[in-house]
């Protein structure tokens, strides 16, 4: 079980007016060196690396605090702490206990919450000062603030603002705290709408600005023009899409429209590409890499978006172009993609969506990659699994024998979206690399809703 660090509360999150935001962080800041006079208090670091805004569009936390299964700040971010809560509350209400949140849930949560506070919203709460939350996973290397936009159901009564400051304690002592600054803006999707010209005034002045959209990107959507126009990096996180291919043209038609996005789903397709170009590293496999004529991707069924990623990855690698598109539904999801390249060689890829017993918190992952040739004395085989899925249906199919070269991926923790978020701060800027992948990826998906 991993261990989290004790958090120390500058300040427990406090309602405040819109217009006394900056002045209330000021506050705290002058509160806590006021306190500090007897010496027992260490020197803490005030954000000073960036600003991250979280829109999140599901009121979990929210829900969670108010019916009293949640101590955190609210900051959309759903980390060990806010599942910790999710299952807990399961206990309580008698469900299958998974620590995911799913429609069923929501809806318990409001019911609940709605028998115990009326027609009331339950926006107080108060958080221990030892609570862990996902934010740490950032502000253990950078004193950042954290602007949360919360919509919630209802009547719009405005936009209520919580202020709060929280630092994570090292055992490896350290004389000065790295503080996170909270803001959590709350009220209906227009009221957060109305109030979307006063954020920029709340992002901390010649630094990088990130916004994480939670929810599908919707180019069309005021509040996300606004923001997006306004950061350094739109992050999102294609695993958690509803309708998988219409959203990924979403995301390629945002690249075109010059916003720098990063996808965190994409990032955890880094240790597959490693091990995939190491394989031909070796010169007689550089060699043979042309001979590739054959991909074969296992994901977990349910969202295809990382195998398309990786196969768009490799198409724009190889300059393979998508000319056909071809699926059937069953058990299994196969996707059959034909490529040419610039020589006229043909190339087949089959995606396979497979059923599995145990679905992991990424839906859609990879379990296998393995490329071949139809040339018996080419040496290109590879079979890349991952240490969780393993390689049986390519092993059944024949898959070990036609790969000359065996790789696993190996532990998949870093594929958490604390840890990826936590990596993408530390760049920004138009990623190429994404970017013509997802360009293929796009080809791909319109080849398929042609056919």
């Amino acid at each position: 079980m991993t261990q989290t660090s004790t958090v120390f509360s500058l300040q427990a999150p406090k309602d405040v007016s819109l217009t006394e935001i900056e002045a209330e962080l000021n506050n705290i800041w002058q509160s806590y060196g006021i306190g500090g006079e007897d010496g027992t208090l260490p020197a803490a670091t005030r954000a000073t690396t960036f600003t991250l805004v979280v829109y999140e569009p599901e009121a979990t936390q929210y829900l969670l605090s108010g019916l009293g299964f949640y101590n955190g700040p609210i900051d959309g971010i759903l980390g060990p702490q806010t599942i910790a809560a999710l299952r807990e509350a399961q206990k309580a209400f008698k469900m299958e206990v998974t620590g995911k949140v799913t429609p069923e849930m929501l809806t318990r949560l409001r019911e609940e919450l709605a028998k115990h506070h009326g027609s009331e919203n339950a926006a107080d709460y108060t958080p221990e000062a030892a609570s862990a939350n996902i934010a740490d996973e950032i502000a253990l290397r950078n004193p950042c603030r954290i602007i949360t936009l919360l919509p919630v159901a209802g009547e719009d009564e405005g936009v209520k603002a919580q202020v709060s400051a929280y630092c994570p304690i090292h055992k490896q002592a350290s004389s000065t705290l790295v503080c996170c600054e909270y803001i959590t803006l709350t009220g209906t999707a227009a009221a957060l709408e109305r109030v979307g010209g006063m954020v920029p005034a709340l992002l901390i002045g010649g630094l990088p600005k990130f916004l994480w959209w939670k929810a599908t990107p919707d180019a069309t959507n005021s509040l996300f023009k606004r923001l997006a126009a306004l950061c350094n990096n739109v992050i999102v996180d294609s695993c958690n899409f509803n309708t998988p291919d219409t959203d990924v043209l979403t995301l390629q038609a945002l690249v075109e429209a010059g916003i720098p996005l990063a996808d965190l789903n994409w990032r955890r397709l880094a240790a597959w590409q490693e091990l995939t170009a190491e394989a031909y590293d070796a010169p007689q496999r550089l060699a043979a890499i042309n001979e590739i004529d054959k991909v074969n991707i296992d994901y977990e069924k349910g969202n295809p978006t990382q195998a398309l990623l990786f196969l768009g990855w490799l198409a724009s690698r190889l300059n393979w172009r998508p000319v056909s598109y071809h699926k059937e539904i069953d058990d299994y999801v196969i996707t059959r993609i034909g490529f040419i390249t610039d020589e006229q060689r043909s190339i087949e890829a089959e995606l396979a969506g497979v059923p599995v017993a145990d679905v992991g918190d990424i839906v859609g992952d990879l379990i296998a990659i393995r490329l071949s040739s139809s040339n018996p004395e080419a040496n290109c085989g590879t079979l890349i699994c991952s240490e969780t899925g393993g390689c049986m249906r390519m092993e059944t199919q024949g898959g070990a024998q036609s790969a000359g070269l065996f790789q696993q991926v190996s532990s998949l923790s870093e594929q958490k979206a604390e840890v990826l978020l936590s990596q993408q701060v530390q760049r920004w800027g138009h990623e190429k690399l994404f970017e013509d992948s997802l360009a293929i990826t796009a080809q791909i998906i319109k080849l398929g809703a042609k056919s």
